[in-house]
């Protein structure tokens, strides 16, 4: 196989594809990828470009809050949240992050918060998968902003659903005060963290929290709430810190006295480990994992993990982030799956939407995939010929994947999502044909499917094809996205169009006219703003998306899903209740 060398090479140039010298044997996918073709070669020079754009955004993000911030964390004898998570997993294991573009351009006017001013992702800790949640404190010293509050919740939630054991690095100085109405009071805001300890608790998914730092006011109850609470040496745990106790009841006491780490440790009884430094509090988090149980595992089927037979760089050839453009869907899926095998569902009927049955990493999985080739379909009663678009989810298309979905869940089959989709079809034909309750009976059985739901958008989702795609409201496990990814009630090209013949109209009724260059003026300043919403930073910074990966990377990321998804063993009975058929 060709493999990519990317320093001081033209990725795409590199891009090669390749035919297997023995291909396996069973329903393999071919691969007619052509790196020769000049729509290759752009496809994969756009990809390294958005990419190349990605990637050194989430280095600055990285840097949280500056040389200067990271500077005075040294100083008081800590280590800064990323450093802490490079320890505790250890230097031969990877970090797969969560939630990095959280909060990304937004609160610009209190000096921004890199990632929402918290680290969260999966990791192995002495051989085990878990979810890791790191205040940073370099940003605003480890401060709750709203999206703070909402990524822990995300990664807390993501734990529940998964059963995955979690471990919190404290290192916060509380609300952030001035935006303290859009954290405290409701259902995804300060208080939900503490709900989702005490249920986590009761579901028996273990729970470490090490105070690394300050854990004030309502934040100290997360560590209370958790099995095992360790702090370190010049920490401090309690409700209201020295100055507002003074303030309050004119207690005049040190912080080490009202709650450091030796009077919690002593007198108090609150904490179960006392450690000297950083250093030495890692190290006893991994004993604790170390000698942790292991729960039943889940019934989703499991092989031995085979390699595609096409590299995943291929990918950024195939795919093309032009919503003009044609590619098949079927051969992204070769680059991920084990073998290349691929075993397609109703092939011949609703082309629109490809399904199948394949391997990731070994687990057994069915892939509901938009296909972008326009497909020529005709009526062997009628001779009639049409072309149905591709991206274009039609009444068959959305009857075959409604029943292979419901063919997963009978056979606990987890399910992963692709989407490149422009919505349902519309029109006379369409309507004629049942497109509403086709369509109502996929998203039925989206909504109520029980099997793992793993969602990657790749290209445009838009309007109701989002939501029968398995979109963010329907409750997948993990939402992941390319650079390439769009999404949005319609397209930029057609919501600019619309809001700009709303504007003229509102003008003129107002009695004023408006020339040919005015109006695309308008038109390029509503398509600019409308564009900048449906980019996937905009939805990752808003936690709709929980990742922005690298297509050639999709694989691995879906491995960390399935593998995480299989630590849940409890799959609930499936109902679909009124199916419109």
């Amino acid at each position: 196989m060709w493999r990519l060398r990317r320093k001081g090479r033209d990725v795409a140039n590199q891009v090669k594809p390749t035919e297997p010298a023995n291909r396996p044997k069973g329903s393999v996918i071919p691969a007619r990828a052509d790196a020769k073709s000049a729509a290759f070669q752009k496809n994969s020079r756009d990809m390294v470009a958005r990419l190349t754009e990605i990637k050194n955004e989430e280095e600055k993000i990285r840097q949280a809050g500056g040389p200067k911030a990271v500077e005075a964390q040294h100083k008081k004898g800590r280590l800064t949240a990323r450093e802490r998570i490079a320890k505790l997993i250890g230097a031969k294991t990877d970090f797969f992050e969560l939630g990095l573009y959280a909060a990304y351009e937004m609160y610009q006017e209190w000096g921004g918060a890199p990632a929402a001013g918290t680290v969260t992702g999966l990791g192995h800790v002495a051989g085990r998968r878990v979810m890791i949640i790191a205040n940073d404190a370099t940003v605003k010293a480890g401060a709750f902003f709203p999206m703070t509050a909402k990524k822990v919740i995300r990664a807390q939630n993501i734990a529940i659903e998964n059963h995955i054991p979690t471990i919190y690095l404290v290192d916060s100085g509380g609300v952030f005060l001035p935006l303290q109405e859009d954290v405290f009071p409701d259902t995804d805001d300060f208080g939900r963290v503490f709900r989702n300890n005490a249920v986590m608790s009761a579901m028996g998914i273990p729970q470490i929290a090490a105070i690394m730092g300050l854990c004030v006011a309502g934040g100290a109850y997360l560590p209370v709430m958790c099995d095992h609470i360790l702090i370190t040496e010049g920490s401090g745990l309690f409700l209201a810190g020295p100055a507002l106790v003074q303030a309050a009841i004119g207690q005049i006491t040190s912080a080490e006295e009202l709650g450091g780490a030796q009077m919690h440790a002593q007198t108090s009884g609150t904490v179960d480990f006392r450690e000297p430094n950083d250093d030495a509090c890692i190290e006893r988090i991994r004993a604790l994992v170390d000698k942790m149980g292991h729960p039943p595992g889940a019934p989703f089927d499991h092989k031995p993990a085979r390699a595609p037979a096409y590299p995943g760089e291929e990918i950024y050839g195939i795919f093309s982030g032009d919503p003009s453009k044609q590619y098949d869907i079927r051969e992204i899926i070769a680059r991920f799956v084990d073998a290349s095998e691929f075993e397609e569902y109703r092939a011949e009927r609703g082309q629109t939407v490809v399904c199948g049955y394949a391997r990731v990493g070994g687990w057994a999985v069915g892939i509901v995939a938009n296909q972008k080739m326009h497909v020529a379909v005709s009526n062997p009663a009628t001779g009639e010929r049409r072309i149905e678009f591709g991206g274009v989810i039609y009444t068959e298309s959305a009857d075959k994947a409604a029943r292979f979905i419901l063919d997963c869940n009978q056979n606990l089959v987890p399910l992963i999502f692709l989407h490149d989709v422009n919505g349902f079809m519309v029109g006379k034909e369409a309507e004629w044909s049942g497109i509403i309750r086709a369509g109502a009976k996929m998203v039925n059985a989206v909504a109520n499917s029980v099997v793992p739901k793993i969602t990657v958008i790749c290209g445009g989702s838009f309007g109701a094809g989002h939501y029968a795609m398995c979109g963010k409201a329907y409750d997948p496990r993990f939402v992941f996205a390319w650079p390439t990814a769009r999404y949005a009630v319609m397209s930029g090209e057609s919501a600019a169009g619309t809001l700009v013949e709303l504007k003229i109209k509102q003008l003129e009724r107002e009695g004023k006219k408006i020339g040919e260059a005015e109006k695309n003026k308008l038109s390029e300043s509503i398509r600019a703003t409308y564009e900048h919403q449906t980019d996937p930073r905009y939805a990752a910074a808003r936690l709709w998306v929980d990742a922005i990966i690298d297509p050639a990377h999709t694989r691995e990321a879906l491995i960390e899903a399935l593998e995480s998804a299989a630590l849940n063993p409890h799959v609930a009975e499936f109902k679909t209740g009124v199916l419109q058929t």
